[in-house]
């Protein structure tokens, strides 16, 4: 008798797709340091709420940067009026730095991107972000994993080394009570002399744009191979030089223009030109002292704002006004919101939390969490204890 032979029935497997999570996103509108630029413009919401995802906007927020609440509620955002139902949402996406009557509308676990201002940042608003027990990042300490660039920094450093030029252009005019020397010169007159000090990414753009309007560059860094590796992202020979106290005295003491574009990891700028120096500069020369964000670089410098930008001191015209992003705060938001959009898209295949603990890079630019401080530099500096965010993470899990 023959067996019949009856096949087995095979498995399947399945891929199992994580679950969409739908992220409800609170833009406040801002109300502090002169801030025009605004955390998500319309075409990023837009892409937000096609993605399914719940976006309040405070009414307002984005009117400085010349976006609409229309536009905004066309893109699919809620326009609300009250700032406590934005800060209910479980992530909040601010360009300033949270006020302390904004860390009270905060809660538990909630997250929030924001740059942070170390001049004006005190142990007390660390301590009130702690109780409150939210998830602060700082958005200029966020590194993309695979090139290991600060992302918002980058752009921010790229709109001032553009702006710093145009500035200095422009206050070098006549009206504007400077030299009346024109930037790049004409024929038979020679071009103005631009010293920068620094090479990071501000010296870099302040550099493309002084040369592409015809001004003579002079770049000084005690680093080389940020001076070498400049050299090369412009691509032609520059002049360029590590910062020997005596020939920078000769530079500056010859130049229309001095960019202040040093950063400094320790967040406070050294001062690279005295007072004695400014005082010998030539009447009607400018100082544009980018570096003030963190002190400045020029001993002559103090801070101004968008509305004072400028003062004279020993007939040199300083410019030293803060966040100079801010001050083309249309492309400025368009930047910082293409950058938080892919993060946030990023975070709907599991969620915020799951996203930081996945991604080193977005973990470097979390200082509190759930109760406790997690940058070592800012327990250093305000006196209070840290922990690591590794650890913290692992015992959630």
């Amino acid at each position: 008798m023959e067996t019949l032979s009856i096949p087995r029935t095979q498995t399947e497997t399945l891929e199992v797709l994580p679950k969409h999570q739908r992220l409800f996103i609170g833009i406040p509108k801002e109300t502090s340091l002169q801030e025009n630029r605004v955390a998500l413009v319309p075409h990023s919401v837009a892409t937000l709420t096609a993605h399914g995802h719940r976006v309040v906007v405070e009414a307002g927020a984005g009117e400085k940067a010349k976006f609409r609440d229309l536009d905004y509620a066309e893109a699919g955002a809620e326009i609300v009026h009250s700032r406590e139902t934005v800060f209910q949402a479980d992530v909040l996406l601010k360009v300033g730095p949270p006020t302390l009557e904004e860390i009270d509308l905060m809660r538990p676990n909630q997250v929030v991107f924001s740059p942070i201002h170390l001049p004006l940042m005190t142990s007390e608003y660390l301590v009130k972000l702690q109780k409150k027990r939210v998830i602060a990042l700082a958005m200029e300490y966020i590194r993309d994993d695979e090139t290991g660039v600060f992302p918002i920094v980058h752009v921010m450093s790229e709109i001032a080394g553009i702006s710093a030029i145009l500035i200095a252009a422009d206050l070098l005019a006549t009206a504007r009570g400077g030299a009346g020397v024109l930037l790049g010169g004409i024929a038979g007159v020679p071009p103005a002399k631009v010293v920068i000090l620094g090479a990071g990414v501000v010296a870099e753009f302040a550099t493309r744009t002084a040369l592409g309007l015809g001004a003579e560059v002079r770049i000084f860094d005690n680093n080389v191979y940020k001076l070498t590796r400049l050299q090369n992202q412009i691509g032609r020979q520059l002049h360029t030089s590590v910062v020997n106290p005596r020939h920078l005295e000769k530079q500056l003491l010859s130049a229309d223009v001095a960019i202040g574009a040093i950063h400094s990891p320790q967040a406070s700028s050294p001062i690279v030109v005295s007072e004695e120096i400014i005082q010998r500069m030539k009447p009607g020369s400018v100082i544009v002292d980018v570096s003030i964000d963190q002190g400045g670089c020029f001993e002559t410098s103090r801070a101004t704002t968008h509305d004072k930008p400028t003062f004279v001191k020993h007939g040199v015209i300083h410019y030293c006004v803060p966040n100079i992003p801010s001050r083309v705060a249309g492309t400025a938001s368009d930047a910082i919101s293409n950058i938080l959009t892919s993060l946030l898209l990023k975070a709907e295949a599991g969620g915020i939390l799951p996203l930081i603990t996945s991604h080193e890079g977005l973990r470097n630019g979390v200082y509190t969490y759930k109760g406790c401080l997690t940058n070592v530099y800012l327990g250093e500096r305000f006196s209070l204890k840290s922990t690591s965010l590794d650890l913290l993470i692992t015992s959630d899990y």
